[in-house]
């Protein structure tokens, strides 16, 4: 069985991916603690950002990013860092910064890793960000999805919890992808910590509920079968595909993996289940998953080889540092293969 989306063609698009969200700058002192650090690795990383860098790294797709950025010596930084990512970033908005940090800073974050019994930490500056003041306006989303042409496009949780400018944001986005033909799909990415600090009149869950109407597949559900909480009627418009992992911590260093995906043609299938996995850095593990499955259907494979290369994704994705994969789609097929890792010479 093939993908049961609808893709618009290579042919007819410039892009197979837009994804929009907020990238942060990831400060990981390797393995010492935040508290007792005295030096930091700097990255880039960010729940919706994660997985367009992954499709044009990874698996070579044409992608562009939807974001804002302050203009100060961390946006250079950034927009250095982002370059590398290799996404076009022709819709990326320019604000100017103050030299205190008031308005339109470049938010950033400070990840320890775990290891055995002690969980891993983050800690986020995302206040007043450039990103989190983006208004649904100050990107012609129209001329994306109409004039541009996009395959998919993609966002999430994250960035619509920044902020009531954020949720307006990502709804606009998603009204204008699905006026054009463009596959939408959400992660919800709950983040309570998140939510709690914003200045949202309701919850991460309620504005899932108000973009249930646009979106195809949806990622990040707590159960593939119960799906419930989207519904505001008998009527209320369902995802064409929901897919979601399931993560048991036997500590922070050993964990096991396993992938559900529920479509209407086939209920709910599951990956494989992986046990014993040895953790390196697991942030980014779900975008991984994301990314694997928005790729496989994009090229029109069936959703039980999508739910298998997305959970491969996930477990190469935590074997090294950072937020953004760094796997092959070689190292893909030996994890689903299950060939052992011997060395490639």
């Amino acid at each position: 069985m093939t993908s049961p989306l609808a893709c618009l063609s290579s042919e007819d698009t410039n892009f197979d991916l837009v994804v929009l969200g907020e990238v942060l700058l990831r400060f990981d002192p390797g393995d010492h603690r935040i508290r007792s650090a005295r030096s930091f690795t700097v990255s880039e990383g960010g729940g919706e950002y994660n997985v367009g860098r992954a499709l044009r790294k990874v698996f070579g797709k044409r992608v562009a990013l939807a974001t804002a950025i302050g203009d100060n010596e961390l946006g250079l930084l950034l927009e250095d860092l982002l370059q590398q990512g290799g996404l076009n970033l022709d819709f990326v908005v320019h604000r100017p910064a103050d030299e205190v940090g008031h308005l339109h800073r470049n938010p950033t974050y400070f990840a320890e890793r775990g290891f055995g019994v002690r969980a891993p930490r983050a800690m986020y500056d995302r206040a007043s960000t450039a990103s989190s003041l983006l208004h649904p306006d100050d990107i012609d989303w129209d001329h994306i999805f109409g004039n541009v042409g996009v395959r998919w496009f993609h966002t999430g949780g994250i960035f619509a919890g920044l902020s009531d400018l954020t949720a307006s944001t990502v709804k606009a986005a998603m009204s204008a992808a699905k006026r054009h033909g463009t596959i939408v799909s959400y992660d919800i990415n709950y983040r309570p910590a998140l939510w709690n600090a914003s200045s949202h009149a309701s919850d991460g869950m309620e504005v899932v509920k108000e973009l249930a109407e646009h979106i195809d597949v949806l990622f990040g559900v707590q159960d593939v079968n119960d799906l419930s909480f989207l519904r505001s009627s008998v009527d209320s418009p369902m995802p064409s595909i929901v897919a979601t992992t399931e993560r048991t911590i036997e500590s922070a260093s050993v964990q096991n993996l396993a992938g559900h995906l529920w479509s209407e043609e086939t209920g709910q299938i599951s990956s494989h289940r992986y046990t014993g996995i040895d953790v390196f850095d697991r942030i980014g593990s779900g975008d991984a998953f994301a990314s694997g499955i928005v790729n496989s259907l994009l090229d029109g494979l069936a959703v039980s080889d999508a739910l298998e290369i997305g959970v491969a994704h996930a477990l190469l994705a935590m074997t090294t540092p950072g937020d953004t994969s760094s796997a092959d789609v070689d190292d893909i097929e030996r994890i689903i293969k299950r060939l052992p890792p011997e060395i490639s010479r």
